[in-house]
């Protein structure tokens, strides 16, 4: 019986350390961001809005994961090497 429990412990730690080795940097976040934003509009691109996002968001590390927040608004987050970019437009309903 301890034979899974060690097992499961071993993949814990393997996953753990992964997370913790893969976390995003502020320069991924950043780039991230800016390729994001520019390529949603074409005078978001013009007026390289992305890039002036990124330069002014403020990163946060959870160790494991991590995320960019813009005036207290969290434009970004990401794990094991990977950031998402949250779309900031209200949604628009639909009748």
């Amino acid at each position: 019986m301890t034979r899974p429990i060690l097992k499961s412990a071993a993949l814990a730690v393997i996953v753990f350390a992964a997370a913790l080795a893969l976390n995003p940097s502020p320069e991924q976040h950043r780039e991230t961001i800016s390729r994001a934003l520019s390529s949603r509009s074409e005078l978001a691109s013009l007026l390289r809005l992305g890039r002036i996002t990124a330069f002014f968001s403020e990163y946060h590390s959870l160790a494991v994961a991590s995320y960019t927040t813009v005036n207290g608004e969290v434009v970004s987050v990401g794990a094991f090497g990977y950031v998402h970019v949250r779309d900031r437009e209200p949604a628009r309903e639909s009748y």
